[in-house]
Parts: structure tokens; C-alpha cells; sequence
């Protein structure tokens, strides 16, 4: 008897074959991997190794007047990590107040078919395009700066998080739907009286998830010159200075890691079991298992 489990295995068998054949026609000459691994230890103790962390020193101009023990609040490495989370947070804010309604619009749960469909397209379009796509046009629209990275990553968060928003609208229980049609409330009242209370605690994790996500990628926005630590990263490779480069890597890997530690234990007070104990640091890496009864 064929069971469930010897069918998953056979599937992904399967499944990998198949990629490692498409990727086998991709690839023309597997002899290039032979070098590779000491190319990479060639150059990570040549130009990444040890990190220049004058990064953290103030600027030059313009002059600090920060106390000395917070002078570090000065330095380029602070400047461009606190503007990618002030973009990430802002884009991630406007973002989903445009988003939900939307998403309202695209679950087929709460509208018709067309409007649906139409909504869809429009969620799809804005996410479509990666954040730095979109980071590059508004550039070109509102020249460089900030202003051009919380456009770009808030078209994107539209997209992103409207998807999340209407699949978990559509996976919402029926029966307070069905109860709200029959006691004759609009489409408006249902929306605003009963989904969105409903799925409250589910919108608000996204919401955390999608700020989380939005730091991540802020770093990468500032290359095209649409701010944030990117800009600086950008400037130092062109300069060929990698050691600052990877300075600036290891500080955003810090500050992910913090964020993450924070938005685990912040979405964990908005799941569905109420579980509103804390995590730890090994959360992050080590994901707990849930017991099944």
C-alpha cells in the first residue's frame, strides 16, 4: 500500500531531479566551481578581513556637538542604519493603511468576482516590480534622497502585504459573514464591524512581519541612491574599500537580529493561541516546535 509519506518522498525526489537537470542546462562548464572556495578565502583575508570599523567614528563635516560618549551617533554607519529603519517603518505604516482596503476589495469572500480580479491585478502590479526597481524610478521622479526609498518600498509593501491581507480574509470563518448578510449590514459595515475585527490579530502580525521584511530590503534601496546605509555601501565599493563594507554588513546583521528577536516576541502577543510568552534568543535560530495532540 502506497502511503502518504513514501508519496511525498517520491514527489520530492522527483522534483529535485528535475531542477538539478534544468540547472545542469543552465550551467556550462561545472569546472568553474573548482576554484571558487579558495578565490573566496583569497579575498576574504586580503580585502574583507579584519573590518575597518571607522565607521563608527563621527564624521568630519559636519562636526559633531554630540556628547563624547554618544559620538558614535555621528557616524555614517548610525546615520544610514537609522534611516533605513525610519524608511522601512514609514513605508510599512502607509503601506498597509492603502493596502487593507484594498486587499478587502481583492478577497472574493467580500466582493464580486470583477472587483476581485481587478484589485488583484492591481496588488500584483504593484508588487511585480522588486523595491529597488521601484526605488530606481522614483529616483528618477523625485530625485535622490529618503523620500524616494518610502515611495518605492510603501508601492511595494501595497503589493506584498495586500496579498497576505486577502488570503487571510478569504481563510477567515464564514459564520460571522453569513451572520452579518442575513442581519442586512452593507458590504462597509461588514468590512469594518466584522472582518477587520475578526482578523485583527492576524493584519497586525503581518504588519510586524512586513516591517521586519521592509529593514531588510531598505538596506539594499540606498545603492540606487533612495537612502538609508545602502548609499554608503554603494560608495565604499565603488572605492574598492571592503573591510568598511563588510563593517557595515555585520551592523545591519546585528540590527536584524534585534529586530527579529523584537517582532517575534511583539507578533506573539497577536496569534491566535494568546500565547503571549516571550521568546528566546534561540527563537531566532532554532525555531520551536508545536506539540501535536
Amino acid at each position: 500500500m502506497i502511503t502518504l509519506k513514501s508519496k511525498f518522498i517520491s514527489l520530492s525526489l522527483i522534483l529535485i531531479m528535475f531542477s538539478f537537470s534544468i540547472l545542469n542546462g543552465m550551467v556550462d562548464d561545472w569546472g568553474r566551481l573548482s576554484g571558487g572556495i579558495e578565490n573566496l578565502f583569497i579575498f576574504f583575508g586580503e580585502s574583507l578581513w579584519p573590518p575597518d570599523w571607522s565607521v563608527l567614528e563621527p564624521q568630519n563635516y559636519p562636526v559633531c556637538t554630540t556628547y563624547p560618549l554618544f559620538d558614535f551617533t555621528c557616524s555614517t554607519a548610525w546615520i544610514g542604519m537609522t534611516e533605513t529603519i525610519k524608511i522601512a517603518f514609514v513605508s510599512t505604516i502607509f503601506g498597509s493603511i492603502i493596502s487593507l482596503p484594498i486587499s478587502i476589495l481583492a478577497a472574493r469572500n467580500l466582493s464580486s468576482l470583477s472587483l476581485s480580479y481587478f484589485a488583484r491585478i492591481v496588488l500584483a502590479a504593484a508588487r511585480s516590480l522588486p523595491s529597488i526597481i521601484w526605488a530606481i524610478f522614483f529616483v528618477i521622479l523625485v530625485g535622490f534622497g529618503p523620500f524616494s526609498g518610502v515611495l518605492a518600498m510603501t508601492i511595494y509593501t501595497v503589493g506584498y502585504l495586500g496579498k497576505l491581507q486577502y488570503e487571510a480574509i478569504e481563510g477567515m470563518n464564514n459564520v460571522p459573514l453569513e451572520s452579518a448578510r442575513s442581519m442586512g449590514l452593507s458590504k462597509i459595515e461588514i468590512a469594518t464591524g466584522v472582518v477587520i475585527p475578526e482578523m485583527a490579530n492576524s493584519l497586525i502580525s503581518q504588519m510586524i512581519f512586513m516591517f521586519e521584511y521592509n529593514v531588510r530590503h531598505g538596506t539594499v534601496i540606498g545603492i540606487v541612491g533612495a537612502g538609508g546605509i545602502g548609499y554608503y555601501i554603494n560608495l565604499y565599493l565603488k572605492f574598492l574599500q571592503y573591510d568598511k563594507v563588510i563593517s557595515y554588513l555585520i551592523i545591519i546583521f546585528i540590527v536584524v537580529l534585534i529586530i527579529d528577536f523584537l517582532s517575534i516576541s511583539a507578533r506573539s502577543y497577536f496569534n491566535e493561541e494568546g500565547d503571549i510568552s516571550k521568546p528566546s534568543w534561540w527563537d531566532l535560530f532554532i525555531p520551536k516546535m508545536k506539540r501535536v495532540e
